[in-house]
């Protein structure tokens, strides 16, 4: 599929994620999990941090997994949305700037054409690539907000509690794997094309649903 095309031009073996910074919030549990949900959904890139961090505080098992999940999930739904806004209000020129022309005018062709399903992949699977591109390409391409906060507080919820609770039940064995997601590339873009052949069936399928239906409605009339 041409989306995993656009999906493989981001995923690089992302840079080790500066520990003091990660030592930092950590200390600071569920508040410091939250600051730093909302930083990871904005273009400030946080090299699979709030992952980490999820995995790391959910190992622990001081709190429920589900809180953890919880927490992520508000912050970066929050911090998705202001990203969403803010490229909705500076356009294209404030994408260039922050991804670079080329990776922009490929996620926007691909966006148009699979808007839904892009998000959705980018919300669920954790891909190192910067999640916060979709989030802004959906707001410079005056995608139905509402819709789009359905879709990244669901796929959040999806992600967050998978990486909560496999922590909280594999401890440490999954923290390390984790902090070398990179390694894993092809897996993970496995996963994302299983999804996304969900959802473009999802999708395929409610489009003749609703087309049977018209005719349904134009024979009867």
């Amino acid at each position: 599929m041409r989306i995993l095309e656009t999906l493989a031009d981001f995923v690089k073996p992302a840079p080790r994620h500066p520990q003091g910074i990660l030592s930092l919030v950590r200390h600071l549990g569920g508040l410091g999990l939250f600051l730093l949900a909302i930083v990871d959904s904005s273009p400030i890139p946080t090299f699979g941090g709030l992952d980490i961090l999820t995995a790391i505080l959910a190992a622990r098992q001081r709190e429920p997994w589900y809180y953890y999940a919880a927490i992520a999930t508000a912050g970066s739904i929050i911090g998705a949305y202001f990203t969403f806004r803010m490229a909705r209000k500076a356009g294209l020129d404030y994408l260039n700037r922050k991804f670079g022309k080329r990776k922009v005018a490929r996620l926007l062709k691909y966006f148009q054409r699979w808007g839904t399903g892009a998000l959705v992949v980018s919300t669920v699977v954790p891909l190192p690539l910067p999640t916060s591109a979709f989030f802004a390409v959906a707001g410079a391409l005056d995608y139905p907000l509402r819709t789009f906060m359905v879709v990244v507080a669901l796929g959040r919820a999806v992600r967050y509690g998978a990486i909560a609770a496999i922590a909280s039940h594999y401890g440490r064995r999954f923290v390390i794997g984790l902090r070398h997601l990179g390694r894993h590339s092809g897996w993970l873009l496995a996963i994302a094309a299983a999804v996304i052949i969900v959802v473009t069936a999802a999708i395929v399928l409610r489009k003749r649903l609703q087309s049977s239906r018209r005719v349904v409605k134009t024979r009867a009339t």
